[in-house]
C-alpha cells in the first residue's frame, strides 16, 4: 500500500507513481532471457582490422579531430573502493593476526612496491610513532592494515578508486583520475586542444575529485599542450529503484521505502545530458603507466576510426534515402552495409516491398552509433559479445552478462562458456543523427534487459532492481560493431594486489 508520506518521498527523487509500480510488476513478473544466435567471433561480428585497414580508420580519426566536432571522454568514477580491499577487511575481522593466505602474504611482502606506500609510512608515523616497516617488524600488521582504511589514517577503505594513489612515478604517484586525464589529452581532443573530460561520481566524493582536478589539470595541460574542460555528475535520484522484501512488497526501514542505486545503467541519463559528437567511455580503473599507455592510445585511436568511418557511410547512405533519388540496386547496396558491416540482420527482410524496405534502412541507419573493443577471453567475470535476438525480430551484437543468459539452456550455456571474447568496457559513441541533432538516448533502451539481485539490510533479506547495464540494455537499440583489441589494453583493478602486477608496476 502506498501511503501520502511515500508519495512525499517519490516526488523529492522525481520519481512518478507509475515508474513504481513499473518496478513492483518487474519484480513479481521477472525478467526474460534472450534469445541467442551465436557468440560474437572473427567469423561472426568481431572485426579484426589488417596493417592496411588500421592506417584507413586511423587516418579517419585524424581527419574527423581536425574539424570542429565536439570530444568528450566519459568516466564512470563513482564507486567506491571498499570492493578492492575487501581481503583486508576480512584480515581486519579474523581471529587471526598475522598474514596466514596467500593474499594476505603477497600483500605485506611487497608492500613498498605499492605507489600509496610513502603515504601510507606518513600516516602509520603520525598515528603510532612507528614506520611501516617497523610495524611489520613488531607483527603489528593491522596496525598497517587499519592505518590503511580507516578513517583515522588513509581511508582508502570509504575513497573511491579514483582517488587511490595506483602508479609510481619519478616526479610522484599518480591516481586513476590523473591517467585518464593523461589519456585525454593525447588521443580525445580536436583541433581546439580542449581535453572534454566527464566524471560521474558521488555526492559525497564530489569536492575531492574537484580539488584534485583543479591542481593537476594546470599541470598536466602544460605538460600535453591541452586546456581541460572537467565537469562532473551525479547518478539521478530518479534512476533510483524500490527494494523489495521476499513477497515483493515495498521494503522498509522504520516505514519508509527503502531506494537503491539502479546500477551503472542509470548513467545513460548522465551520458544523454552531454552535448558532444563523439563519447569515449572507459573504467576509472582500467589505466596503465605511461611506459604502457602507447597500445590503449593507438587501439582508442582506432576504434574512434572504425566509428567515424561507419557513420561517415551511414550518413551519406540517409541522405541518399532522403532525396528519393536512388535505385533499386542501391537500396540492396545500403541492406548489404546494415548486414554486413553493422551486423544487423531481419529474416524477413525479403519478403519487404521496396518502400517499406527503405523505411525500414532508415530507421536501423539512424539511431546511435558504438564501436566496442573486445579482448580474448582469458577467464575474468563478466559480459561478453553475442548475436542476439532482439523485439523486433532483428538479430544484432550486443554486450550481454551472464544474468541475461538462460543456464539451464545446454546449448546457450556451452555459447557463453566457449565465447571467445570478453567486455574490457572499451567504447567509442557517436551520438547525433545525419542532420546534427542529438540523439535522445533513453529512446533506445530496452526496458526488458534487467534483472534482479538479492541482498540484505538490518539482517534482513531483499531484492534489488538493476536497471539494464550502460553498455547493454542501455545501449540495445543502437547500431553496435565489435573490434578486436590486445589484452594490454584491459588492465583493471579489482583488488589492492592487482596493483602489483607488472602493468601497473
Amino acid at each position: 500500500m502506498i501511503t501520502p508520506q511515500d508519495k512525499e518521498l517519490f516526488a523529492k527523487k522525481g520519481i512518478t507513481e507509475s515508474q513504481i509500480f513499473e518496478q513492483l510488476e518487474c519484480f513479481r513478473r521477472g525478467f526474460p532471457f534472450l534469445e541467442l544466435s551465436a557468440a560474437a567471433s572473427k567469423e561472426k561480428g568481431v572485426l579484426v582490422p589488417d596493417a592496411g585497414d588500421e592506417q584507413k580508420y586511423l587516418a579517419s580519426w585524424e581527419a574527423y579531430i581536425n574539424t570542429d566536432k565536439t570530444i568528450v571522454k566519459f568516466v564512470p568514477a563513482s564507486g567506491a573502493a571498499s570492493r578492492m580491499f575487501k581481503d583486508l577487511f576480512e584480515f581486519l575481522n579474523a581471529t587471526y593476526d598475522k598474514p596466514s593466505n596467500e593474499f594476505e602474504i603477497n600483500f605485506f611482502n611487497h608492500i613498498t612496491q605499492f605507489a600509496f606506500y610513502e603515504d601510507l609510512n606518513v600516516a602509520c608515523l603520525k598515528r603510532t610513532g612507528k614506520s611501516v616497516l617497523a610495524l611489520i617488524e613488531k607483527e603489528e600488521y593491522k596496525t598497517v592494515v587499519e592505518t590503511l582504511l580507516s578513517e583515522s589514517g588513509l581511508n582508502y577503505g570509504a575513497l573511491p578508486k579514483g582517488l587511490l594513489k595506483f602508479h609510481k612515478y619519478d616526479e610522484g604517484a599518480r591516481t586513476p583520475l590523473e591517467e585518464h586525464l593523461v589519456e585525454g589529452a593525447v588521443y580525445a581532443t580536436g583541433k581546439s586542444k580542449h581535453a572534454n573530460i566527464h566524471f560521474t561520481v558521488s555526492n559525497e566524493h564530489r569536492s575531492f575529485f574537484k580539488i584534485l582536478t583543479e591542481e593537476k589539470a594546470l599541470l598536466y595541460g602544460k605538460k600535453y599542450g591541452v586546456s581541460y574542460n572537467i565537469t562532473f555528475s551525479e547518478q539521478k535520484p530518479a534512476t533510483d529503484t524500490i527494494a523489495v522484501d521476499m513477497n515483493n512488497e515495498p521494503f522498509r526501514e522504520k516505514g519508509e521505502i527503502l531506494f537503491r542505486p539502479g546500477g551503472h545503467g542509470a548513467l545513460i541519463e548522465n551520458l544523454n545530458d552531454l552535448d558532444a559528437d563523439i563519447l569515449f567511455v572507459k573504467n576509472i580503473d582500467n589505466v596503465v603507466p605511461d611506459r604502457l599507455k602507447q597500445d590503449t592510445i593507438h587501439y582508442k585511436k582506432l576504434l574512434a576510426g572504425v566509428l567515424v568511418s561507419l557513420q561517415k557511410q551511414a550518413f551519406e547512405y540517409l541522405e541518399l534515402i532522403d532525396s528519393g533519388q536512388y535505385t533499386h540496386e542501391q537500396i540492396l547496396e545500403i541492406l548489404q552495409f546494415l548486414q554486413k558491416k553493422l551486423f544487423c540482420k531481419n529474416p524477413e527482410t525479403n519478403l519487404l516491398e521496396d518502400v517499406e524496405l527503405v523505411l525500414y534502412l532508415k530507421t536501423k541507419l539512424n539511431r546511435p552509433m558504438r564501436v566496442c573493443g573486445m579482448v580474448k577471453n582469458v577467464g575474468e567475470p563478466g559480459g561478453g559479445p553475442f548475436l542476439a535476438y532482439n523485439p523486433d525480430g532483428t538479430v544484432s551484437l550486443q554486450i550481454l552478462e551472464s544474468s541475461q543468459i538462460d543456464m539451464t539452456d545446454p546449448n546457450k550455456k556451452r555459447m557463453f562458456k566457449e565465447g571467445g571474447y570478453f567486455n574490457p568496457v572499451d567504447l567509442v559513441c557517436a551520438v547525433r543523427d545525419y542532420k546534427g541533432h542529438k540523439f535522445d538516448l533513453a529512446n533506445y533502451v530496452d526496458k526488458s534487459t534487467g534483472f534482479i539481485s538479492y541482498k540484505s539490510k538490518g539482517g534482513k533479506e531483499l531484492k534489488a532492481l538493476e536497471l539494464p547495464g550502460l553498455w547493454n540494455g542501455a545501449m540495445s537499440d543502437w547500431n553496435t560493431v565489435f573490434v578486436e583489441v590486445p589484452l594490454s589494453t584491459f588492465n583493471p583493478v579489482k583488488t589492492v594486489n592487482d596493483l602489483l602486477r607488472e602493468q601497473h608496476q
